[in-house]
């Protein structure tokens, strides 16, 4: 069956340190073989539908750290990402807030993205989930424990991204 012609049209951006997941997350969500390159996926949201288009900054690192302010700032929502097993990771992904969440619209819908949620060793796991919880309080906006590798919370983060443009 065809996807009807969507209602919204909606830019999103994934940014984190090269490594956390990002592509991953990307790749689940849209639900296509790895190798094909394809950043648009049309969701049915309140019987409605909207078209997104994602851009993930993989193997970009000096683009994700000097992201440009038109850049955010033409996106509808961005996905900040960090890998719980990297606590490096996480600062980076402070440093972006403290600098540019002010900078970004008040519209843009922004998530922070615990990703490799799935650790079977919590030894491995150097950024609790309230830490996580505590940023993104801090900062006002919504907090998701991912897992490209299960699946856990991947549909949700991008639906929850959507909604709240």
């Amino acid at each position: 069956m065809a996807v009807p012609t969507h209602n919204y049209f909606r830019k999103l951006l994934l940014l984190g340190d090269n490594g956390v997941g990002k592509t991953s997350l990307f790749l689940r969500f849209l639900d296509i073989p790895i190798g094909i390159d394809l950043s648009l996926k049309t969701i049915e949201m309140d019987d409605e539908w909207v078209k997104l288009q994602i851009c993930d900054t993989t193997g970009r690192q000096r683009l994700y750290k000097k992201v440009t302010r038109a850049c955010y700032q033409a996106a509808d929502g961005i996905l900040l990402v960090y890998d719980v097993t990297n606590e490096l990771s996480f600062e980076h992904v402070k440093e972006w807030v403290r600098k540019n969440i002010h900078s970004c619209s008040d519209n843009v819908n922004k998530i922070l993205v615990g990703n490799k949620a799935d650790v079977d060793d919590e030894s491995k796991r150097v950024v609790p989930r309230c830490r996580g919880q505590a940023l993104a309080d801090a900062c006002g906006i919504m907090f998701l424990e991912t897992s490209a590798k299960t699946n856990k919370n991947v549909e949700d983060v991008f639906f929850a991204l959507a909604s709240g443009i």
